[in-house]
């Protein structure tokens, strides 16, 4: 099992930024990738990004490339989303997960942190 615990959310003006961190423990020697999601009122959860493990290629939506991005620090086992120029339409619930091949997908997953952007 692995377990994920995110932070950093808050409230913050167009604009701004903010830098969401997801914490890892646990059998983690079984991700083979990071993923950010987010879910908005109403609306259908949302790939952000996520970061391979094994090189460190990143992918990202569409809608967050060129202002998101996603680091990591392995001594600690967590993973960052920072987040510039937010827009009103980024907010929402985001979730940070652990993936694996083996394990078919995404199978792990935190329990959410808010961010809200105000215009």
């Amino acid at each position: 099992q692995v377990q994920l615990v995110e932070s950093g959310g808050g409230l913050v003006q167009a604009g701004g930024s903010l830098r969401l961190s997801c914490a890892a423990s646990g059998r983690t020697f079984s991700i083979n990738r990071m993923g950010w999601f987010r879910q908005a009122p109403g609306k259908e959860r949302e790939f952000v990004g996520s970061l391979r493990w094994s090189d460190g290629y990143r992918n990202y939506a569409e809608s967050v490339k060129g202002r998101f991005t996603i680091s990591r620090d392995n001594t600690k086992n967590t993973v960052y989303l920072q987040m510039n120029s937010l827009k009103p339409e980024d907010t929402a619930v985001y979730y940070c997960a652990a993936g694996s091949v083996a394990l078919g997908g995404y199978y792990s997953w935190g329990q959410g942190t808010q961010v809200t952007v105000s215009s």
